[in-house]
């Protein structure tokens, strides 16, 4: 499991709007950005399968947390087979972030809109360790600009995306408000109707999940 620090919580929250385009501003190196004007953004909940299923299964995860790409490769694609695509279970997927890699892949897939988010979200994670591994920040830009227009998503609405500040500062507000109430301390952590779990083996989560479905 990754775990994350409130100073790490801190950073992010100084400088909610780190996002940029391949020419990056100021702000998006870590200076304070000043809060918006307007009324906070209302982010929906990212939801797969059906609403009223018996069991809710939620995951709190980042993009750049290695231990959530192995999940999300060896556990979350029989989950979603077995469970979420035949109405057994309700997924929902709560973003969590360490570093502002992880904001910029988040914002890449809310931008992607409802229909591609969970989409987009799959190949953050299976390609990880390719648009993640540099340590500059303009190249990392770039590696998820192409996986966005490999979605279908222009210039025009990349650019856009990444130099929303309220859209940074929305996800980052939401980020802290979901963890502090469930207690979460790394990624990733599991929510099986409301019991807090860490990472776990396919077959350990299905014996969990078959439990709560025979009950």
């Amino acid at each position: 499991m990754t775990k994350y620090t409130r100073r790490d919580v801190i950073a992010l929250a100084a400088s909610a709007a780190m996002a940029a385009a391949i020419a990056i501003p100021a702000w998006a190196e870590g200076e304070a950005a000043a809060p918006a004007a307007d009324a906070p953004l209302e982010l929906p909940e990212l939801v797969l399968g059906n609403a009223d299923a018996k069991v809710t299964l939620t995951e709190y995860a980042s993009y750049t947390c290695p231990h959530c790409a192995n999940f999300h490769d060896a556990v979350f694609k029989p989950l979603k087979a077995e469970y979420i695509d035949t109405g057994k279970v309700k997924f929902v997927y709560r973003e969590v972030f360490f570093d502002r890699y992880g904001l910029w892949a988040g914002m890449l897939a809310r931008c992607g809109g409802e229909m591609r988010y969970f989409g987009l979200n799959g190949v953050l994670f299976e390609k990880q360790k390719e648009w993640a591994a540099s340590d500059d920040p303009t190249t990392v830009i770039g590696n998820l600009k192409t996986i966005g227009k490999s979605a279908g998503m222009t210039d025009a609405e990349l650019d856009a995306c990444f130099n929303d500040q309220k859209l940074a500062e929305a996800m980052v507000a939401n980020f802290q408000k979901n963890m502090e109430a469930d207690g979460v301390e790394g990624t990733p952590t599991l929510f099986i109707n409301g019991t807090k779990h860490s990472n776990m083996s396919y077959e350990d989560l299905k014996a969990l999940l078959d439990a709560e479905l025979a009950k």
